[in-house]
This record gives structure tokens, C-alpha cells and sequence, in this order.
């Protein structure tokens, strides 16, 4: 009975902790306090969500609908160009956390943000609705339902702990040149992997 559970908690976690555009979305805002809880909830139910589709085997009809794919890669691709650009130029300006700087947006913007960056990501798709799917297809149909557990379990584990860990970093960012880091940092994984979806569609 356990080993189900923790081939799915062991496979999750491998695939979630991978950096990625959900990784810099959630390490970003956690760094600024911005809706510590709430980001990394909407990601956890996201990512949970899916992993439910891969493992009832709905992904692979999702992943072999050409149209489908084509629409996901052309919005992912554009988006992450748009926050990568975003996140540079927040480098090329450079500032500083202060400790009394109220640095968090309004509730709805962080949720629409944090839907734009999991769910218009293909990787995402790929991680979680194939991938793990593909897993899940070996086990017994009883068995599949505790794959699915383990790997929900361990992304609301690592979406949590990103989240409320980055934000103890504030103190870090009182310093201009942290910011750079972070917001460069931040913008070439949105752009790299925006230039991998868009190879992919080539």
C-alpha cells in the first residue's frame, strides 16, 4: 500500500523541484511576502488538479490533440517572453526591499498571475499530466489513486516550503544588488524556457 504513495511522493518531487517558471514565480513573490499562502495553494490545486487528469488517463487525449498543444505553446511562449522582458528591465532599474516597504498587489492579481504562469506553461502539462500519468499506468487502478496522493502530496510540500523559505530572504534583498540577481535570474529561465517551447514548435 505504501509503496505506491511514495513512488508517487518520489516521482512528484522530482519533477516539481526542477527549476522552472512555477519555481521563479513562487521564489519571486515569496521574496517579496507577496501572498505567501495563497500562491503556493493556487499552485498545489493547479499541479494537483492535473496530476488527477494524467493519472485517469484523460492526459493522453489532451496531449494528442495537435490544436491543442500548438494554442498551449504559442500563449506559454509568449507570456514567459513578456514576464522575462518584465523581469529584466525590473534588473536593468534595480531598488531595494526596505523592511517597512509594503510590497503586496492585490489578491486577485496574484491569482491570475499565478494561473498565467502554471497554466499557459506546456512544461507544466508535460510534468505533471503525462509524465506522471505515464507512471501511474503501471500500477493497479486501486493503486493509482495513492500515486496520485504521494505526488499532490509532495507538491503542496515543496510549493509551501518555496514560498514561506524565500520569504524569510527578505532581510537579503534590502540590498539592491540581490534584486539584480534575482530578477536576471528570473528572466533568463522565463526566456529559456520560452525559446524551448517555441523550438518545439518549429
Amino acid at each position: 500500500m505504501l509503496i505506491p504513495l511514495l513512488k508517487g511522493f518520489g516521482t512528484g518531487a522530482s519533477l516539481i523541484i526542477a527549476i522552472g517558471a512555477q519555481n521563479a514565480f513562487v521564489l519571486s513573490q515569496g521574496v517579496r511576502k507577496n501572498h505567501i499562502l495563497v500562491i503556493p495553494l493556487v499552485c498545489a490545486i493547479c499541479d494537483a488538479l492535473l496530476i488527477t487528469l494524467g493519472v485517469t488517463g484523460l492526459g493522453t487525449l489532451i496531449a494528442s490533440n495537435p490544436r491543442l498543444s500548438m494554442a498551449a505553446g504559442i500563449g506559454g511562449a509568449a507570456f514567459l517572453l513578456v514576464y522575462g522582458f518584465n523581469a529584466f528591465r525590473s534588473a536593468l532599474r534595480g531598488g531595494s526591499l526596505k523592511a517597512t516597504q509594503e510590497t503586496t498587489g492585490s489578491l486577485k492579481a496574484a491569482v491570475i498571475m499565478t494561473l498565467a504562469v502554471t497554466l499557459l506553461n506546456p512544461h507544466v502539462y508535460i510534468d505533471t499530466v503525462i509524465l506522471l500519468g505515464s507512471v501511474a499506468s503501471q500500477f493497479n487502478l486501486s493503486d493509482r489513486g495513492l500515486f496520485a496522493a504521494g505526488a499532490c502530496i509532495a507538491s503542496f510540500i515543496w510549493f509551501f516550503s518555496l514560498s514561506l523559505g524565500s520569504s524569510m530572504l527578505a532581510p537579503l534583498f534590502e540590498k539592491e544588488i540581490a534584486w539584480r540577481i534575482l530578477d536576471t535570474t528570473v528572466g533568463i529561465v522565463m526566456w529559456a524556457i520560452a525559446a524551448s517551447l517555441i523550438v518545439g514548435l518549429l
